[in-house]
């Protein structure tokens, strides 16, 4: 038993970098800490704890940890400083040499972190705890919302893809899930705490079931019924996994929203074949059509990576030819980044900085063209949205069922609610839909 009584009193910061399911497993963390005595630190106020969890997806994730670690410990002197994460998974020591870190927890110890605590005192030299890829086995079980109104529910992690580019399934180690009758029991509870929406999170949602004997399209129909919950969203699925039997559900589902978010990596069949997707794409293509001649207007987010080993001119125009024709809203576009022990430092071709970053611009000008013209179409209509709360005076904002992100005026007593808006023209930034509430 964990004597708690040392934690009382005493005050945290949380510093997250990387996807949602991070954020979701953070949230989890401060939650344990907060049942332990621990009290999140008011802006300005010194921490005792320090809380990083951290994303090695990219170089410059790797760097972004860094300096994230480096100003926490200036931020907040003498605190005991917890790193973990990918970042933490993968370059323990590495973490652990960083002047102010006391412990670096993997991705099998996170879940213990109480324990490794001890009595707050700093270390003279951080402390390394981190498991091989293949120790890597538990499943710790999160459905939080930090400061946000989204409740996000971790159904899987790890990934069993090996993709040529991906060090994920090093991090994270192999595809587990909590069972579906774990993941009813954490949506009811959020419901019971007054949450409307949940967004299903993990490393590869659709290859849920590999260590229960379920899958993932019986979550999705268990889920669909739990009461309270208004509104579920699919963080990101793989194509290969987003059957047609899901697709037909969320049409004509009771609260699974018209909204996809489905990894493509690249338009070429040539590249797609270097990253060792499991997918072409003709397959992909048919998944989009098979949305819209169900969901004409379901909101479909595309990541696509740009600049990996083997992406030739030719090949690139081939995927931007394809990503231009597909029936899209928005694509999110990431820059290769070279990852020490993956499959793609194996193949020759390399593209320089300065035409991955001219790809880049030629997708990102091509997203945003497509997006205003998805918002476009909505305008002059009336949509239901779930609002969030705003900085005092501010203007409010909240999504749509499929993702239109709508501003409004601040209404604090509307926080968390579902309300009727009138879609009106673009924001100032034309990054939402002006909307006037219709009482």
């Amino acid at each position: 038993m964990i004597d708690t009584s040392i934690f009382q009193d005493k005050t945290a910061v949380y510093y997250t970098l990387g996807c949602k399911l991070n954020f979701s497993e953070t949230s989890t963390i401060g939650k344990t800490l907060r049942e332990a005595g621990v009290r999140t630190a008011r802006k300005g106020e010194k921490a005792d704890i320090c809380i990083v969890n951290t994303c090695s997806v990219t170089e410059v994730a790797d760097k972004k940890c860094r300096q994230a670690i480096h100003r926490l410990v200036k931020q907040h002197p003498g605190a005991f400083v917890v790193v973990t994460g990918c970042y933490a998974q993968l370059k323990p020591d590495q973490v652990a040499q960083i002047e102010g870190v006391d412990i670096v927890l993997g991705a099998e110890q996170k879940k213990d972190l109480l324990q490794y605590l001890g009595s707050l005192d700093k270390h003279e030299k951080g402390e390394a705890f981190a498991s091989t890829t293949k120790d890597i086995c538990s499943f710790a079980p999160s459905c939080s919302k930090g400061d946000r109104t989204r409740y996000f529910l971790k159904v899987q992690d790890g990934c069993d893809y090996f993709c040529s580019y991906c060090t994920i399934p090093f991090a994270r180690g192999r595809s587990r899930n909590g069972t579906i009758a774990s993941m009813v029991e954490q949506a009811q509870q959020a419901a019971a705490e007054g949450g409307k929406e949940i967004v299903l999170t993990g490393v590869n949602i659709g290859d849920f079931g590999r260590s229960t004997g379920e899958n993932f399209f019986d979550l999705v129909k268990a889920l669909d019924q739990v009461d309270g919950i208004e509104r579920y969203r699919i963080s990101s699925i793989e194509p290969n996994l987003l059957t047609d039997e899901i697709i037909q559900f969320v049409a004509s589902s009771r609260s699974f929203m018209p909204h996809f978010h489905i990894p493509l990596q690249s338009g070429s069949d040539d590249v797609l074949k270097l990253m060792r997707r499991r997918y072409d794409t003709t397959l992909f293509a048919s998944k989009i059509q098979k949305i819209k001649e169900v969901m004409p207007h379901a909101f479909i987010g595309v990541d696509v990576i740009v600049g990996t080993r083997g992406e030739r001119d030719e090949y690139f125009e081939e995927a931007y030819k394809f990503l231009k024709g597909l029936d899209v809203t928005q694509l999110h576009v990431f820059s290769y980044s070279e990852r020490p022990g993956t499959q793609a430092l194996k193949i020759d071709y390399v593209v320089s900085p300065e035409i991955k970053h001219e790809r880049s611009q030629r997708l990102l000008e091509l997203s945003d063209k497509k997006t205003k013209a998805f918002y476009s179409q909505w305008i002059g209509e009336t949509k239901t949205v779930l609002l969030e709360k705003s900085k005092s005076g501010a203007p409010m904002h909240g999504f749509t069922d499929n993702y239109i992100r709508v501003e409004v005026d601040n209404a604090p007593r509307l926080d968390n609610h579902l309300v009727k808006v009138l879609l009106g023209g673009f924001n100032d930034d034309e990054t939402a839909l002006k909307g006037t509430i219709i009482e």
